[in-house]
């Protein structure tokens, strides 16, 4: 069966792969999907940070927890996200509240992980030194653990932020406006560059985010650069 049967035709038939005027001429929705792209990934990270420091926490404490939760964040990383969202969107209709779902549990089973070996990382002396100085568990925890954590809870903050962008592009399937309506809009009418605009602001966007992540790190952890640089 013939491509052009299907309906596809070859965009290089038609006109240039990438049609600037069009770009041009829709820079304001590029910047609103953009922006929107952004703040989605944002929620859904801090959210699935916060959800993951706390069950971190109580996790170093009670160990016999780590087995549960890590199964049941394992469980939701394993579900295909296309299957997640349709899902979640029978139960809370198209809204930003089942694209945030969806996003949170796929960040969970890595920040958790990471979470967890970074403050397993943390010298006991160390900890036990802080303690005999008389800081309290509240300020061992501020000042020693986070601290000498921060490297690896970094690196998984990092692998959930670049995810995470890549995954909210799936939820303009449902309705939301970010950079993977271009994506789905292009498919749609066989407009590649839309397709090619999606894709290029999506992974610009997650190294941008990378190197910010990166960059944050050093700044509150001066100590980690030599090591990142090797």
């Amino acid at each position: 069966m013939r491509l052009a049967s299907l309906g596809l035709v070859a965009q290089s038939g038609q006109g240039p792969l990438v049609d600037w005027g069009w770009i041009s001429r829709h820079g304001e929705v590029i910047v609103t999907r953009l922006a929107n792209h952004t703040v989605f990934t944002l929620i859904a990270v801090g959210i699935g940070f916060a959800i993951s420091l706390a069950l971190s926490l109580l996790i170093v404490r009670q160990r016999w927890l780590y087995g549960p939760v890590a199964s049941v964040a394992g469980i939701l990383y394993t579900i295909p996200s296309l299957a997640l969202f349709a899902i979640l969107v029978t139960i809370t209709g198209p809204t930003v509240l089942t694209a945030e779902i969806a996003l949170v549990s796929y960040t969970l089973l890595i920040l958790i992980r990471n979470t967890v070996a970074g403050l397993d990382s943390v010298p006991r002396d160390v900890r036990e030194a802080a303690v005999g100085m008389g800081l309290s568990p509240l300020q061992v925890l501020l000042r020693v653990d986070l601290p000498l954590a921060l490297p690896v809870i970094v690196a998984g903050l990092r692998v959930a932020t670049v995810t995470t962008i890549g995954l909210v592009t799936i939820s303009a399937l449902i309705g939301m406006d970010n950079l993977g309506t271009f994506i789905t809009d292009g498919l749609q009418r066989l407009f590649m560059t839309q397709v090619l605009l999606g894709a290029v602001l999506a992974i610009a966007l997650a190294v941008a985010a990378d190197l910010v992540l990166l960059g944050v790190q050093h700044l509150i952890a001066p100590w980690t650069r030599s090591r990142t640089a090797r």
